[in-house]
């Protein structure tokens, strides 16, 4: 077994070998570029995005944003990252069709053992977010988790465990709160009520 079939079988591994340094280095390299893109540049900043994720990736990312590998990332069509997202992608990070990330929301799909006498050495664990789902800003989803369809993790929450589909999940560690139920569907926030005539003047402004 190579490295990095050890690294994609989630065993312990280290870095420095069978090319992984120089992957990492080329992915600062067209992070770097894809942070420096200009606004006023759309085709410039989707190409870099091609380029740091090695596919064309129908999604919205805000510079800046920070990974390792770039290549084990995969965002599903229509998602929206917000500035300042770091990705620690030593193992695939996996995200849905129309997800949103508020700012600086963190992934690790890789960590180190508990032990200090095993710390040099890693692990992958891969990271999951179903479709729809809305992980709020600061929020830090540890390694091997899942997030459900739907689901919405509140801001600052750290994510130690998998997270069902329909849920609202908050705190440290991230606890499910309640379910996604009918009253979401007639409020927006607190008692501000979702009216079909709000939506259609939403609408008209467009």
């Amino acid at each position: 077994m190579t490295m990095k079939e050890r690294i994609a079988n989630g065993k312990l591994y280290t870095d420095y070998c069978e090319g992984l340094p120089e992957e990492r280095k080329l992915c600062k390299k067209r992070m770097n570029a894809f942070n420096a893109s200009a606004m006023e540049d759309l085709d410039g900043r989707m190409a870099a995005m091609t380029e740091l994720f090695g596919r064309v990736t129908n999604a919205w990312v805000e510079p800046p944003f920070y990974c390792c590998y770039g290549t084990h990332i995969t965002i599903g069509e229509g998602s929206y990252l917000n500035f300042n997202c770091n990705f620690a992608d030593d193992g695939r990070i996996t995200i849905g069709r129309r997800v949103m990330f508020g700012p600086a929301v963190t992934i690790a799909a890789v960590g180190h053992p508990i032990c200090p006498d095993m710390r040099e050495y890693m692990y992958t664990a891969p990271v999951t977010i179903g479709d729809n789902c809305w992980i709020g800003a600061g929020a830090v989803i540890c390694p091997g988790v899942t997030i459900g369809d739907n689901s919405v993790i509140g801001a600052g929450s750290v994510v130690t465990r998998d997270i069902p589909a329909n849920s609202v999940a908050v705190g440290n560690p991230c606890r499910v709160l309640r379910e996604i139920n009918e009253r979401d569907r007639l409020y927006y926030y607190k008692d501000r009520e979702i009216t079909q005539q709000d939506l259609a003047e939403e609408a008209s402004l467009r």
